[in-house]
C-alpha cells in the first residue's frame, strides 16, 4: 500500500522538521563550507519527497533568521 501525498506528509512533517533544524544548526558551525555542506547532506536523503520536505523547512528556517 502506498500512502497519498498528504498522509506521506502529515508522518514525515516532524521528522523533516527536526533534521532540517539539524542541518541548519551546523551553519554557525560550518559557516563558508555550510552550503555545500548541507546539500550534501541532503542529497542523501531518501526518498526525494522526504529530502523535499526538508529543503522547505530549510528555506523556512533562513528565511525566519533573516527578519
Amino acid at each position: 500500500m502506498t500512502l497519498s501525498r498528504a498522509d506521506f506528509h502529515a508522518r514525515n512533517l516532524a521528522g523533516a522538521q527536526s533534521e532540517a533544524l539539524r542541518l541548519f544548526e551546523q551553519r554557525a558551525v560550518l559557516q563558508g563550507a555550510w552550503l555545500s555542506w548541507v546539500a550534501s547532506q541532503i542529497y542523501l536523503l531518501r526518498p526525494a519527497e522526504y529530502a523535499s520536505m526538508v529543503r522547505k523547512e530549510l528555506m523556512r528556517l533562513q528565511e525566519i533568521s533573516e527578519n
